[in-house]
């Protein structure tokens, strides 16, 4: 797909609408990663120039998560890194976070006071916050909260294979939800109101799922590592670790072309500079 134009703003408000549906961006930190896995496919020959990174040839990540009020509901997409990292993990990723409850508090909501928190995947950066630390003891973040996560994530998180094994980690992030939380697998798309709904599409993890806001013809995705970065609008560039191109590149073909027809929001939940993008 070519010629993609947007109106990118680097100042975004913290709140605003699509349709009757109220969204706020929480900027919930950033953590370094591997530059070469974020291109893909991309020569680092070609992207050298391009990108700023670290000594140890990482590039920023910014963790933008999303929580959306529609319908009387309170529904958090995402939680980040959390506050439970090792030391191994600050000398892989230099991560700089924020504390996700204070966010959301600041926000106007309890975070016991969450319906739902859809996790697109169950990556490290995108489900430690799940759980949280505080007074020696680790609690469910968002203890009255449905968490709506796809069955195939869920499964080769619980019990991942060779190939998977180092990308989930069930004992820190999951099991505690396991055990005494509210899961809800679905399988494929699922409604969470007439405005919210999450869509599976695979590409990034088998399980990988988008979530899309639709209100009064105005629309509005978060695609979290399917689109990540505004670098990502071109089509062939997708993760390394993706576990299916030819699906990633059918899902930002699908969301961008949606988006642009409706002059909607894209959310960008790495990128840097922009937390959206608005056709």
């Amino acid at each position: 797909m070519k010629g993609v134009r947007a109106d990118r703003k680097t100042e975004m408000p913290l709140t605003s609408k699509i349709g009757n549906a109220e969204f706020t961006v929480l900027n919930a930190g950033s953590f370094w990663s591997d530059a070469g896995a974020a291109m893909g496919i991309l020569p680092w020959a070609i992207w050298k120039k391009s990108l700023v990174t670290d000594d140890k040839n990482r590039i920023q990540a910014a963790i933008n998560l999303l929580l959306i009020k529609s319908e009387g509901k309170n529904i958090l997409v995402d939680t980040g890194l959390g506050n439970r990292l090792t030391e191994t993990d600050y000398k892989h990723f230099n991560p700089e976070t924020a504390s996700l409850p204070e966010l959301i508090r600041a926000a106007g909501t309890d975070p016991e006071a969450m319906d739902f928190v859809i996790l697109t995947h169950l990556h490290f950066d995108h489900a430690g916050g799940i759980v949280t630390h505080r007074n020696g003891k680790d609690y469910l973040a968002f203890p009255n909260a449905v968490h709506v996560i796809n069955r195939k994530e869920w499964e080769i998180a619980v019990k991942p294979d060779l190939l998977n094994n180092a990308a989930y980690d069930y004992e820190s992030n999951l099991k505690l939800l396991d055990t005494r939380g509210n899961v809800l697998l679905v399988d494929q798309n699922f409604a969470i109101t007439s405005e919210v709904m999450v869509e599976h599409v695979g590409g990034h993890t088998n399980g990988m799922q988008v979530v899309w806001i639709r209100s009064n013809g105005a629309k509005g995705c978060y695609p979290a590592d399917i689109l990540s970065r505004e670098a990502n609008l071109k089509i062939p560039l997708c993760f390394a670790y993706d576990v299916c191109r030819k699906e990633t590149a059918a899902a930002k073909i699908a969301i961008l072309n949606e988006l642009k027809e409706a002059n909607g929001w894209l959310f960008l939940n790495h990128d840097m500079d922009n937390a959206y993008i608005k056709f």
